[in-house]
């Protein structure tokens, strides 16, 4: 039992990979609330504590969402996933998802029950999400569309883990969070189209990459594009907490370095180069997270 899921989450949701990624999403998220709210200090480990553990439950949940709504795609498609070759069932995912929620909703009434409604609404946009919108042949058939409407769940989460710090402090959000709102969408999407980036050699019938969908020179651009505005959005909601020259400065380089990665890739589209955008996606999320909810703490010159 113990062996097939931790089969299951190497193949499905490395933790290994993940867990950082949450770690810095959820910590920047309450570290840049307290910052807009004038706090210098470093969150307590209070507000970490919940907001981490429900932050990564999400994204566990999103995972367990994909894998009700994709059964078909994966059953004609991708036998070799765990679902369709009977590793693991639906049921007992769906039973996980659902234990996580007990836990989600545990810990916002230990910290403060006006954070049930929030956690309400981000569950709500994701059973929308499952059930595609019950627009599913109009979503798939416009991948744009798909695109912004499944990455609109990004700036949901992160509402809910900055309420961790402002809700129970001032019962409304500060001014200028909708910056740091918009840079969760973005790094979303950089994070979404990374990950779907093909070599011609590596694409497969019935999965729409957007390389397959766009061609690779759109879906290339479309990434450096997301990432482009990502920065533009993070260089803003620095701003708003003295910190817009260290973040620019920190982002500098990964951001030529995704140029050089997408430049390589447009020469010689093969599986070696193409395999880079993912990793160069989590290291542009993971520091850009860092820069705008750990770098004002351990910088506070860099402002």
């Amino acid at each position: 039992m113990a062996n097939r899921w931790w089969i299951y989450q190497r193949e499905r949701f490395p933790l290994v990979a993940h867990l950082p990624l949450i770690a810095a999403f959820s910590g920047s998220a309450v570290s840049y609330s307290a910052l807009l709210r004038g706090e210098a200090a470093f969150p307590g480990w209070g507000a970490l504590l919940v907001a981490f553990p429900t932050a990564a439950l999400f994204f566990l949940q999103l995972r367990i969402a994909d894998e009700f709504k994709d059964q078909e795609e994966d059953r004609r498609y991708r036998p070799s996933r765990p679902v369709p070759r009977g590793l693991v069932r639906l049921r007992e995912l769906a039973a996980i998802g659902l234990f996580g929620a007990l836990v989600q909703l545990t810990l916002a009434f230990a910290w403060d029950p006006t954070l049930a409604p929030l956690l309400a609404g981000v569950w709500l946009y994701l059973a929308l999400m499952t059930c595609e919108f019950f627009a599913r042949a109009w979503l798939r058939a416009r991948p744009l569309t798909y695109l912004w409407t499944h990455m609109l769940i990004m700036p949901l989460v992160d509402l809910y883990a900055t309420a961790v710090d402002w809700l129970p402090a001032q019962g409304l959000p500060p001014r200028g969070l909708a910056w740091f709102l918009l840079v969760s969408f973005f790094c979303g999407t950089v994070v979404e189209i990374g990950r779907k980036l093909r070599a011609p050699a590596d694409e497969e019938p019935g999965v729409p990459t957007y390389t397959a969908l766009w061609g690779r020179p759109t879906a290339v651009s479309a990434w450096l594009g997301a990432a482009l505005l990502g920065g533009m959005s993070a260089l803003l909601a620095a701003e708003r907490i003295g910190a817009a020259r260290a973040v620019g400065c920190l982002l500098a380089l990964p951001f030529l370095g995704a140029v050089a990665a997408a430049w390589r890739y447009l020469q010689r589209p093969v599986s070696s180069r193409s395999q880079l955008f993912e990793p160069v996606s989590a290291l542009w999320v993971l520091l850009t997270y860092l820069g705008l909810g750990a770098l004002p703490h351990l910088l506070p010159l860099g402002r």
